[in-house]
C-alpha cells in the first residue's frame, strides 16, 4: 500500500528543476541564450568568412573603381588619388569595352545554351544506364569536370593547334561537301583558329562546354532521380511518346534545378579568363578579348592602371546582376501563373 505521505499535493509529482520554464514562456538552453537565437548565433562564423573573403575585397574593388591607382599606390610610395567617375568614363568610350561586352554576351549565351543541351542529354541518358553504366560513365564525366581551367585551355589549344591539331585533321577526313576547306588551300592543315575572333571563340565554347556539361549532366541526374515513377507509367499508358514526356512531365518537375543550374552557367561563362588566356597564348588580339579579359590587360599592362580594371569588374559585376535579376523575375513571374 502506498504512503500517502509521499504522493505530492495536487495528485502529480513535481517537476524536475531541468524542466522549469520562465515566466513568459521563453525556453533558456545552458549557454544562457534564449533558444530562437542559436541558429543565428551559428551563422555568425560562416558570416564572418563570407564578410572576410568575399565582401570587403568587393567594397575595396568598389572604391578603387573610383580612383588612381598605380604601381606606386600599391607600393605605398604615394596616396591613392580620387578621380570619381573618370575610370567608368574612359572605359565606356573605349571601343574595345564594348567589344568585349559583345564578345562576352555572344559567347556566354552560346556557351550557357550548348552547355544545358548537351548535359541534360547525358543527364537523361544516365537515367536510362543500369546502374554499373551510369557510375561507369558519371565517373568518367566527372574527370573532364575537374581538370583546372588552365589545364583546359592547354588541352583545346593543342587540339586546335594549326600545324599538329586534331582538329584539322579530323576535318580533312571528312568529305569536302561536309567540311571544304579555307579558300585557297588544299586541307585544313596550317589552318589557324586561335588567332581571329571568331575562330578562337569557337575553340573557346568547346573548352567551356566540355569542362561544363558534368556538372550538369548530375545535377539533372539527380533530380531525373527525385521524379515519381508514376507519372512517366500513366505517360506510357496515354500513348506519349518520349518528346511529349520529356516536355509535359519531365521539363516541368525540373524547372527549379534547370533554374538554378542557368544562374550558374551565366555567372561562369561570364566570367571565363583562364580559358581564354591560355588558347591565346600571348596573342595580343584586343578584338578577342571578353571582359575578364579586357579588365586584366587594363589592369596589369604597363603602365598598371588598376582603377580601371577594377571600373570594367564593377560594370562586369552589374550586368551579372541586372541579367540575374531579369532571370529570376521571370521564373517568379512563370511560377505565379
Amino acid at each position: 500500500m502506498a504512503n500517502p505521505t509521499t504522493v505530492a499535493r495536487g495528485g502529480g509529482s513535481s517537476p524536475s528543476p531541468g524542466h522549469r520554464h520562465r515566466k513568459g514562456g521563453g525556453r533558456t538552453r545552458a549557454s544562457g541564450l534564449p533558444a530562437w537565437s542559436i541558429p543565428y548565433v551559428l551563422l555568425v562564423p560562416g558570416l564572418l568568412v563570407i564578410a572576410g573573403l568575399l565582401l570587403y575585397p568587393m567594397f575595396q574593388l568598389a572604391v578603387m573603381a573610383f580612383q588612381k591607382v598605380g604601381l606606386a599606390q600599391v607600393r605605398g610610395t604615394r596616396p591613392a588619388e580620387w578621380v570619381g567617375l573618370e575610370n567608368f568614363e574612359k572605359v565606356l568610350s573605349n571601343d574595345i569595352f564594348w567589344s568585349a561586352l559583345r564578345n562576352t554576351v555572344a559567347f556566354a549565351f552560346v556557351a550557357v545554351s550548348l552547355t544545358l543541351i548537351v548535359g541534360t542529354a547525358v543527364g537523361v541518358l544516365l537515367h536510362r544506364l543500369g546502374r554499373k553504366m551510369s557510375l561507369f560513365v558519371v565517373i568518367g564525366c566527372m574527370f573532364a569536370w575537374a581538370v583546372p581551367p588552365v589545364a583546359q585551355g592547354v588541352i583545346w589549344r593543342s587540339l586546335f593547334d594549326a600545324e599538329a591539331g586534331i582538329v584539322n585533321w579530323a576535318l580533312d577526313l571528312l568529305p569536302d561537301w561536309l567540311a571544304a576547306p579555307p579558300a585557297g588551300q588544299r586541307s585544313w592543315a596550317g589552318t589557324p583558329w586561335l588567332t581571329d575572333t571568331l575562330p578562337l571563340y569557337i575553340a573557346l565554347v568547346f573548352c567551356v562546354v566540355w569542362a561544363g556539361f558534368p556538372f550538369i549532366a548530375v545535377s539533372v541526374l539527380a533530380g531525373l532521380k527525385g521524379i515519381p515513377a508514376e507519372l512517366y507509367e500513366a505517360a506510357r499508358v496515354d500513348g506519349s511518346g518520349p518528346w511529349r514526356t520529356f516536355t509535359k512531365i519531365t521539363l516541368p518537375m525540373l524547372k527549379p534545378v534547370f533554374a538554378v543550374l542557368t544562374i550558374l552557367s551565366i555567372i561562369w561563362d561570364f566570367k571565363v579568363f583562364s580559358q581564354l588566356y591560355t588558347l591565346m597564348n600571348g596573342h595580343t588580339n584586343r578584338e578577342g578579348y571578353n571582359l575578364s579579359m579586357y579588365a586584366v590587360a587594363e589592369a596589369f599592362k604597363p603602365p598598371q592602371k588598376l582603377g580601371m580594371g577594377a571600373a570594367i569588374s564593377v560594370v562586369l559585376t552589374i550586368v551579372l546582376l541586372v541579367i540575374t535579376v531579369v532571370y529570376v523575375r521571370q521564373i517568379v513571374k512563370q511560377e505565379e501563373m
